[in-house]
């Protein structure tokens, strides 16, 4: 047995693995707690997991082609430069993981990873031009151009691109960055802040009933025809247009598709009124190509997939 790929995925909570075929068919999967307990330990728990889907597909670690490692911030090489959950600074991961399981090691972030693995299996199959933008505690994005991962282990942050100048405060030190205001997290940011300004909306009960706000509760608020809901939803979208239209003025990708669970909003209040929005806002509509807007397929599995196959597009 020859051909497979071992794919990890470093989470906020959970490492998840996975072994696929040259295409990024996934054969078989393992995940566990992240428990980290320095630098060391933390290569062997991904060295053990990457045994373990071998294992379950009764394969040797001579089967695997090598390993890619994704992970939430900026590598280089085999070392990881920051990351957003875990003290790894100046750490070569590589070189760890390989004390354990002696097999080539590449590591990218975990936006990239996505994008990667929607480009092998998922909604950017057969497109050579494609962007990833992840929806989460902060906005990642993956750029595949001419069918290489622009950058190459270099990631995007088109997520700090400066959408508003002087506006809200980002931990990167900059005003006005874009995820501000198009995270899940400035999502939830700006829900809470309607549900202050007008406590006899629906979001105050479902926050209630929830236990909490997530990225989901405008959206159903909405659903119900809530009207500061609604408005939310609206604004939120304007300003994820904004920035995905000045990308796409830039890059002309085939293809936008957005992961992360805010993505999974109903149709008709995220993705409709975004492609209606990003059209009115970009240079295609005078003529030309005008890029697609869809939603992410993989799910959890994207960056594991990606991760895999990282070093087919590097």
């Amino acid at each position: 047995m020859s051909g497979f790929f071992i794919g990890i995925d470093v989470g906020g909570t959970n490492l998840k693995a996975g072994l696929t075929d040259e295409t990024g068919r996934l054969l078989a999967a393992a995940r566990r707690p992240l428990d980290f307990r320095g630098a060391e330990a933390f290569a062997a728990d991904l060295a053990d997991l990457a045994a373990e889907v071998l294992s379950a597909a009764g394969a040797a670690p001579g089967d695997a082609e090598g390993v890619g490692i994704g992970l939430p911030g900026a590598v280089s090489g085999g070392e990881v430069l920051y990351t957003t959950n875990i003290p790894l600074e100046r750490t070569d991961l590589a070189a760890l993981f390989r004390r354990r399981l002696d097999l080539p090691v590449l590591l990218g972030n975990d936006a990239d990873c996505a994008a990667v693995g929607e480009y092998f299996q998922g909604a950017g199959r057969g497109l050579r031009d494609f962007v990833v933008l992840t929806l989460g505690t902060g906005l990642g994005a993956g750029i595949i151009l001419d069918g290489r991962l622009r950058g190459g282990e270099s990631s995007s942050e088109a997520g700090h691109m400066v959408l508003h100048a002087g506006g809200e405060p980002c931990p990167c030190g900059r005003m006005g960055c874009w995820e501000q205001y198009a995270s899940a997290t400035a999502l939830i940011r700006r829900t809470e802040a309607a549900m202050a300004a007008h406590p006899e909306s629906a979001l105050c009960r479902l926050a209630e009933e929830a236990g909490g706000v997530d990225g989901r509760t405008p959206f159903l608020a909405a659903e119900a025809g809530d009207e500061t809901a609604l408005a939310v939803c609206r604004a939120y979208v304007e300003e994820l247009a904004e920035g995905t239209a000045s990308l796409i003025n830039i890059l002309r990708p085939e293809a936008v598709a957005f992961g992360g669970g805010v993505a999974g909003a109903p149709e008709h209040l995220l993705l409709e009124p975004l492609r209606r929005r990003v059209g009115a806002l970009c240079f295609s509509r005078h003529g030309g190509r005008a890029t697609r807007i869809l939603r992410a397929e993989l799910g959890n599995d994207a960056g594991v997939i990606g991760a895999a196959l990282l070093g087919r597009v590097i």
